[in-house]
């Protein structure tokens, strides 16, 4: 019932989504191991009806106020060992993966799948590397990286694949628009964060990445990045 608050106003109840008043999060009715088991069931239902990783506050939504999301997953993970997928932390939440050792048969099948990296150009893949190290970078300064013209198509077929976003405006004249990559990239690459990347001298090594021309602005963002 809605009550008068301070100033003798009638203060009306905020409404809950239908789907969450519906709900019953706490299970109070269940004997524990039995509580522990739905919660379990509804986090595994969650996040493998979802297209992208799903993050710790929508998994909050259908368990109890006091459960553990970190200690369900745990508990799901265990009882996956003996399959051939896994649920893993990417992109800031949990999703299933399949295990690296299926990979083979799973590209023999020729089946279509749900998710993954889209195939780029050997080109594209190294703007995208250049992209995830020194972000947020300009179209001209991955030009002055590789020594040639990076095209706007090469950005357009990055940004269709949804590896990248605009940044913020560069300061330098013109105020060009800067590149960064999205949660998409962390997820089809299988990262947490950004600080999952490989070393960068490991790339250096590879030949996939050079300094030589990189601009000195993005050498201290890297530089600073590794201090913190």
């Amino acid at each position: 019932m809605a009550e008068p608050d301070a100033r003798g106003r009638i203060r009306t109840p905020r409404t809950k989504d239908a789907s969450e008043r519906l709900l019953d999060r706490e299970l109070a009715d269940l004997p524990p191991d039995l509580r522990w088991r739905e919660w379990m069931l509804r986090v595994e239902a969650v996040i493998f009806a979802a297209a992208e990783p799903v993050g710790r506050e929508a998994l909050a939504r259908v368990v109890g106020k006091d459960c553990s999301i970190d200690l369900l997953i745990d508990d799901l993970r265990e009882e996956l060992k003996g399959r051939p997928y896994d649920i893993v932390s990417v992109a800031g939440g949990w999703q299933h993966r399949t295990r690296p050792a299926y990979a083979s048969a799973i590209r023999a099948s020729q089946a279509s799948t749900v998710g993954g990296a889209s195939a780029l150009s050997d080109f594209e893949a190294m703007v995208l590397v250049a992209i995830a190290y020194f972000q947020p970078i300009t179209r001209g300064d991955l030009s002055k990286i590789f020594g040639k013209e990076v095209s706007r198509d090469t950005i357009a077929s990055l940004r269709n694949a949804n590896f990248l976003a605009s940044g913020p405006r560069s300061p330098t004249p013109g105020a060009p628009y800067t590149y960064v990559t999205t949660k998409h990239f962390l997820s089809a690459f299988g990262l947490q964060t950004l600080r999952d990347l490989p070393d960068i001298e490991a790339l250096e090594d590879a030949g996939l990445l050079t300094r030589r021309f990189i601009p000195a602005e993005a050498l201290e963002n890297e530089e600073a990045s590794d201090d913190e």
